[in-house]
């Protein structure tokens, strides 16, 4: 890729935003990128602490750059910061500002589990900000994505922390399943989206190539050294719902219990990378 090939990272001191900068830094991309808290800047790279993403601020710096990878989102609701506020409204405004800013192509982190008919308040406002993106008259890739994990997503730190305390908790059976894919496919593959004419205008599951239940993914990655600990289900969302600091959010719970699955094929096939197996990471415990 050209040196002078420009784009632009919302929501960059998150943990995908992180991998994917860094990945495109390495190949020479040139970067601004976006964030309400300080981060660390790579090379080839401006960074932008904005708590209001300020247009005004923004707009003469990023002009006519060639994408723009909209990562801004949130999967637990609170009192100040609800779905319709940053999944939909902001989205909007990003919309608003690829415009102003003559950026053609927009990449969008979604959810796995998006769709039209969806009763979940989460799956709604990403499906509304994925219509937005679709009737914005913009070039568009929207990623599905399923847990994406590396060393340090959420998930994995989730899960080290109750390592740390001596027990995993699983609600409910935890035969549910998930479908992992290992952060360095993602961001080779956000990559390719920016230049591949394949990814245009397309609505792709980012899925690794295997479901897992979420209590063997759980076993797997403390290598079967750390004791496991059911509880009733109806208890985990009783405590979803009258705890914020619960081990399990109502929408995290409902993510697990949906046991969505993805079209992993589809997504090799367009990106041309076969996906690394998530279950060897698990059992080599390159995760931990």
């Amino acid at each position: 890729m050209a040196k002078d090939f420009q784009i632009v990272v919302t929501g960059a001191s998150g943990f995908v935003a992180k991998n994917v900068r860094k990945y495109l830094s390495n190949h020479n991309v040139k970067l601004i990128s976006i964030s309400r808290k300080d981060f660390k800047k790579f090379k080839n790279e401006i960074k932008i602490v904005s708590k209001n993403y300020d247009s005004h601020t923004i707009i003469p710096k990023i002009k006519n750059f060639d994408g723009l990878i909209h990562l801004v989102g949130i999967g637990k609701q609170s009192a100040t910061s609800n779905y319709n506020l940053i999944n939909v409204e902001f989205t909007k405004r990003i919309i608003d500002l690829c415009k102003k800013a003559k950026i053609k192509k927009i990449v969008y982190a979604s959810g796995l589990g998006v769709s039209k008919t969806t009763p979940l308040d989460y799956f709604i406002s990403k499906y509304q900000a994925e219509n937005y993106i679709i009737d914005s008259n913009l070039n568009y890739t929207i990623f599905r994505p399923s847990y994406i994990v590396g060393k340090d997503d959420l998930f994995t730190k989730h899960l080290k922390k109750q390592i740390k305390k001596g027990e995993i908790i699983i609600p409910g059976s935890g035969e549910y399943s998930i479908q992992p894919i290992y952060i360095n496919d993602v961001s080779k593959i956000i990559y390719k989206s920016l230049t591949d004419v394949k990814f245009n205008k397309k609505i792709i599951d980012l899925v690794g190539s295997k479901s897992i239940s979420f209590e063997n993914y759980v076993r797997l990655f403390s290598l079967n050294k750390t004791k496991i600990k059911k509880i009733d289900l109806e208890k985990a969302y009783h405590d979803a719902i009258i705890n914020s600091n619960a081990e399990f959010g109502v929408d995290d719970l409902n993510l697990l219990i949906g046991d969505f699955k993805g079209n992993y094929k589809k997504l090799e096939k367009i990106s041309k990378i076969q996906l690394q197996s998530v279950m060897e990471l698990l059992k080599s415990g390159s995760l931990l």
